[in-house]
């Protein structure tokens, strides 16, 4: 008998910061911004993403918007696999952050009524990055598996608390633009160069769990969160994003492979969408733990 290959379609989008290598059985959807009013359409290809260019226009003042998913992307990109026969399981940047969450589940919603025998479940990852990019992975492997699609849809959102996601910023006045940090906090935290080791809590809001003073022990704090959360297994995967800092990334990198020796890292750039609210210096750590 053979064995049952890809029991149903997995979605994400491009503010999951997947490169080629993690996207086998995923497809993204595009994600949109404004880059000093002029529209870019981002499909999610972190590999071609000039990230360098990015965050050195932020560090130089350009003034980047982002907008949320709306329905009709999903409309439009999950009607035809519906029409196939095929059920869906989308991953979503965190309900506490972005309204796209909202709008997939709405249009999820109307898709059913219309394919009433097929089945579409929104993951809230409750984070963004490479903690939608490990729950999608998961996805794609329970499709591959041939698990049924509301058993998947059952362990994936048992599987969000352990998707844990630890990140610090360079400079606070990113947070500070899109309301994550008051303007007081933001100058004081400048003056006395406390960095804050930030997660997305069990609601998919970004807050703060230690401060830290300076960047060397910012980049020690994240490695120490590994060593207190991980998950030891075949299972592990480790990710690490930064916005434009690959020096630091990769001292990130020699610590956790000091706790967990022969661990396999992904390293690469934080996608565009999100890297407009953490800014140049983001560095941000991901990988499977008891909790977040």
């Amino acid at each position: 008998m053979s064995e049952i290959k890809n029991s149903f379609e997995v979605f994400a989008d491009g503010s999951a910061n997947m490169p080629k290598e993690m996207l086998d059985g995923i497809t993204l959807l595009p994600c949109e911004y404004t880059v000093d009013g002029n529209p870019v359409i981002y499909e999610g290809d972190i590999d071609r993403f000039d990230g360098h260019a990015y965050y050195e226009g932020l560090k130089n003042g350009k003034k980047v918007s982002t907008s949320l998913l709306n329905g009709q992307t999903f409309l439009t990109h999950f009607t035809p696999v519906l029409k196939e026969g095929r059920d869906i399981v989308y991953v979503a940047m965190s309900s506490g952050i972005s309204g796209t969450y909202n709008a997939a589940v709405s249009a999820a919603s109307e898709l059913m009524e219309q394919f009433p025998e097929r089945f579409i479940h929104i993951v809230d990852s409750h984070g963004c990055g490479f903690g939608n990019a490990l729950l999608a992975v998961k996805a794609a492997e329970l499709s591959k598996d041939g698990v049924d699609v509301r058993e998947a849809a059952r362990i994936l959102d048992e599987a969000v608390p352990h998707a844990c996601q630890y990140f610090t910023v360079d400079d606070l006045n990113f947070l500070k633009r899109t309301g994550r940090v008051s303007g007081a906090t933001a100058m004081i935290g400048t003056v006395l160069n406390i960095k804050p080791i930030l997660y997305g809590d069990s609601t998919g809001h970004i807050v703060s769990c230690m401060k830290v003073r300076g960047r060397k022990k910012a980049i020690e704090a994240l490695a120490e969160k590994y060593r207190e959360k991980k998950m030891d297994g075949p299972g592990q995967r480790i990710c690490i994003s930064h916005g434009d800092c690959l020096e630091d990334a990769e001292t990130l990198a020699g610590l956790i492979r000091g706790i967990t020796p022969g661990i396999s890292i992904t390293i690469c750039q934080h996608e565009p969408f999100s890297g407009s609210h953490v800014g140049p210096g983001m560095l941000g750590l991901f990988f499977w733990g008891v909790e977040r």
